[in-house]
């Protein structure tokens, strides 16, 4: 199972053409969300004026050595690291649903456009990389939602209570936990439960890209130009108006309450 294309199998019943244009449309429901959420919100405007400001204030100038290193930083710490959380479970817990989330997206592309059918045999590691990237995310992101969410670990509520904040999350998990559950069950030779699952799958992979807007979705892109904001701030001697860490622990009781979010 874990070294089989189940595109290359559906193939047999859906064109590849087909699912093709739905990874398509789903790249495109990506930009078109994102741009929607940074006008929506004025993201970028917030952005670029608090990096104008920033430089208007600067007490000290930051040279072309120190800006290289700042970006370096901010690739590493704040993208590559996860370094805004102080917490070790979040933090891995998020880094396992980024990298599995990325590792699951780029295979999956790669199988649909690639190799879409058995006549054009997929590389086992790379099938391979389908199934862990589906598993990292869930592992993260159910370890997250039973385990780590403040509202649940520390305030008791519900592990099933349901906010709009959370639909990111959710759809993700749910839609990679549809998806290897389809793909056992197609390798299984269970077509009527295979199918119930693609339904499921394809639902949850739907509303996960639709829902951008209304999402935590977009703050993926969001996240790396704040980080450098606040560090070029920092650089220059003014100060940032950006939060610190949601769980730094000295502030954590007064963002406590925030603080569930993926």
């Amino acid at each position: 199972m874990f070294t089989s294309n189940p595109f290359a199998e559906l193939s047999a019943s859906v064109s590849p053409a087909v699912m093709q244009t739905y990874v398509v449309l789903m790249a495109v429901l990506v930009v078109v969300g994102t741009l929607f959420d940074i006008v929506h919100k004025r993201s970028a405007r917030y952005f670029f004026e608090s990096w104008r400001q920033s430089r208007k204030k600067a007490r000290q100038p930051v040279g072309g050595g120190e800006m290289i290193s700042i970006v370096a930083q901010t690739a590493v710490v704040d993208v590559m690291l996860s370094g805004e959380f102080c917490n070790a479970r979040r933090r891995i817990a998020h880094l396992l649903g980024m990298y599995g989330f990325i590792t699951y997206v780029v295979s999956t592309a790669i199988m649909v456009f690639a190799y879409p059918t058995p006549a054009t045999p997929t590389p086992p590691a790379l099938a391979a990389l389908w199934y862990i990237g589906a598993l990292m995310v869930c592992l993260g992101g159910y370890w997250f939602w039973f385990f780590i969410r403040v509202d649940v670990a520390a305030e008791g509520n519900s592990p099933f209570r349901f906010l709009r904040a959370d639909l990111f999350i959710v759809t993700l998990v749910l839609g990679t936990t549809s998806a290897l559950i389809w793909a056992w069950l197609q390798t299984a030779g269970k077509t009527t439960w295979a199918s119930v699952f693609l339904s499921l799958w394809f639902i949850d992979t739907t509303v996960l890209f639709a829902s951008i807007p209304w999402s935590k979705f977009a703050h993926m892109f969001f996240k790396p130009a704040a980080a450098f904001e606040k560090r070029v701030s920092e650089a220059n001697g003014t100060r940032s108006n950006l939060p610190a860490p949601a769980d730094a622990p000295a502030k954590l009781g007064s963002v406590v309450k925030h603080a569930h979010h993926y």
